[in-house]
């Protein structure tokens, strides 16, 4: 059997990764099930399906942790997971790391917002010194146990601070030891080109795509083409579920039932057949008896 692909060796090779958001191991299934080999697990989705509030640091390095390692008992995808800024300082980060890789995470990502962070979608965020996020980083690289735990660096100055410091602060992250750098919430086309032109290639780039967010919409092949390594869908099953979820509801409301709705919807049958019920319940039926299987002993040595 040949060992599976290292998250860092598909980095080094086109075409570009696309990784969508996930939230719990639901859509983590659905999403490998689709195809996809690299997922990216939401802080911001999970704070919407978790807590049911919006982006703004509510959710906590343990509910991440527990959610994660959920998700990873499920698929064998890569998971790059959102660790907002840590939780706190260098010691913080150093205890989210272990934590986080423990429960599965092949890549984590760290931001050099101050507190409370917030979506790097929306208004009024605050940045820590960019020499203290690279303490952060270089805390996170010395805690991870495998270098094949990839340290993505991401950095909100350019709301904060203009468009050319955030460049500045990215290239100081990836001195600092970053293996994946993130420039958040540039505006425009121009401004994706030029992270590439100015960072070089030394690390992979990632972008993020948010319908509704500050930055223009470009398709997977567009940033390749640019240059990009990685493009995130960090929130859009969370808002496809939401849409969907208001016209389920309103619907059930208005006719008492679901069969208007039955066309958009699983039935029994077909939900059972997406989360494999079927292999469970034969894998069960393999330790109702006592005999062993013939290739094995019981007993001690």
């Amino acid at each position: 059997m040949t060992e599976p692909e290292t998250l860092r060796s598909r980095l080094a090779r086109k075409p570009i990764v696309v990784a969508p958001g996930i939230y719990d191991p639901f859509t983590a299934l659905v999403a490998t099930q689709a195809g996809f080999e690299t997922l990216y697990v939401s802080g911001a989705a999970i704070a919407y399906t978790r807590l049911g509030r919006p982006d703004i640091g509510l959710v906590s390095m343990t509910e991440v942790t527990e959610t994660l390692a959920l998700i990873r008992d499920r698929v064998t995808a890569h998971l790059i997971v959102d660790g907002d800024t840590g939780y706190g300082n260098a010691l913080n980060v150093v205890r989210t790391i272990r934590e986080f890789e423990r429960a599965g995470a092949t890549a984590i990502q760290l931001e050099d917002q101050d507190f409370p962070k917030r979506c790097g979608h929306l208004d009024g965020k605050a940045l820590i010194p960019a020499r203290e996020m690279c303490g952060k980083i270089r805390a996170a690289v010395d805690a991870r146990r495998s270098r094949e735990t990839l340290i993505v660096a991401r950095t909100d100055a350019v709301a904060v601070e203009g468009f050319d410091r955030a460049i500045e602060r990215a290239a100081m992250y990836r001195d600092a030891g970053a293996d994946m750098l993130f420039v958040e919430a540039p505006k425009t086309r121009d401004d994706l080109a030029r992270i590439v032109t100015t960072l070089g290639t030394k690390v992979p780039l990632m972008a993020n795509m948010v319908e509704g967010g500050k930055t223009e919409l470009l398709n997977a092949k567009e940033l390749e083409a640019i240059g990009f390594g990685l493009v995130i869908f960090p929130g859009g099953i969370a808002r496809a579920v939401a849409c969907t979820a208001m016209d389920y509801y309103s619907s059930l409301a208005q006719h008492g039932t679901n069969e208007p709705f039955r066309n958009r919807m699983l039935d029994f049958d077909g939900i059972n057949r997406l989360i494999g019920t079927a292999d469970m319940l034969a894998l069960g039926k393999r330790y109702e008896t006592d005999t062993p299987p013939a290739n094995k002993t019981s007993g001690s040595r």
